[in-house]
C-alpha cells in the first residue's frame, strides 16, 4: 500500500514536470502575442520547390515562422541564414520554418535554396494571391509572421528584422 502511494506521488510529480517542460510560458506568450492577433489560415495546399503538394494544415500545433520572400530581395538574403539557424536550434521543440517564395521562376528558387542551404520547406507562392491575402497586409518583402501553436499570429514584420527579435518571440512560444 505504501509503495503504491509512493508510486502514485512520484508518477504524479513526474507527469507534472513533463507537462511543465512542454507547456509554453503563458506569461511570455501573452507578452509576445498581440491581444488582437488574428488567427492564421492554414487551409491551403501549396507546391514546394520540387512540385510536391504541401498541406499547411499539417503544421498546426507547432510554432511557425512563415516568411514570404524573394531571391531578388537583399533583406531576404540577409535574414534567411538566421532562419536556417533558428530551425536547426528549435525544430526539436516544435518550431517550423516555412519559406514562401514569391518569385516567378521555380528554377531560380531551387538554385537559391541550394546555394543558401535552406533546410526548411520552401514553398512556391507566385500566383497564389489567395495565400498572400490570407496573411495580408504585405507591404513588401520579406514579410515574416510568427504564429503560436494555437494559430494566433503573434508577430508580423516587413523588411529586415534582427534575428534576436524573432528568437525572443519563438522562445516564448515554445
Amino acid at each position: 500500500m505504501l509503495r503504491t502511494m509512493i508510486g502514485i506521488v512520484i508518477g504524479t510529480a513526474l507527469a507534472f514536470i513533463m507537462f511543465a517542460a512542454h507547456t509554453p510560458n503563458s506569461q511570455a506568450a501573452q507578452e509576445v502575442c498581440e491581444i488582437t492577433g488574428k488567427v492564421s489560415n492554414f487551409n491551403f495546399t501549396v507546391k514546394d520547390i520540387n512540385g510536391k503538394d504541401v498541406a499547411l494544415s499539417v503544421f498546426k500545433g507547432n510554432v511557425v515562422l512563415l516568411d514570404f520572400w524573394a531571391t531578388w530581395c537583399p533583406p531576404c538574403k540577409k535574414e534567411i541564414p538566421g532562419f536556417i539557424g533558428l530551425y536547426n536550434k528549435y525544430r526539436s521543440r516544435g518550431l517550423v520554418v516555412l519559406g514562401v517564395s514569391v518569385d516567378d521562376s521555380t528554377s531560380d528558387v531551387k538554385k537559391f535554396a541550394k546555394q543558401f542551404k535552406m533546410n526548411y520547406p520552401v514553398l512556391i507562392g507566385h500566383d497564389r494571391d489567395d495565400l498572400k491575402q490570407a496573411f495580408a497586409p504585405m507591404p513588401g518583402f520579406p514579410t515574416t509572421f510568427v504564429i503560436a501553436r494555437d494559430g494566433t499570429i503573434c508577430f508580423q514584420h516587413t523588411g529586415f528584422t534582427p534575428l534576436e527579435q524573432f528568437e525572443h518571440k519563438i522562445k516564448a512560444l515554445l
